[in-house]
C-alpha cells in the first residue's frame, strides 16, 4: 500500500471514530460566591507614557 492510501477497513474505522460523540465530560456549572472588584489603574495617558518609555529603552 502506498503512502496515504488505505483500505476499506481503515475507511470504516475512521467513519466509526468520526461518528461517535464523547459525552464523558463534566457539564456542570460551577457556582462561585463572593465579590469582585476592578482596579481601573492609571489613566490612558499615563499608560501611553509608560509604553513610550518602555519602547524607547
Amino acid at each position: 500500500m502506498s503512502m496515504g492510501a488505505y483500505d476499506e477497513d481503515e475507511h470504516e474505522r475512521r467513519e466509526k471514530k468520526n461518528a461517535t460523540v464523547d459525552t464523558d465530560f463534566d457539564d456542570d456549572r460551577s457556582e462561585y460566591k463572593g465579590t469582585l472588584e476592578f482596579d481601573s489603574g492609571d489613566s490612558a495617558e499615563a499608560l501611553l507614557d509608560q509604553f513610550r518609555r518602555i519602547k524607547s529603552s
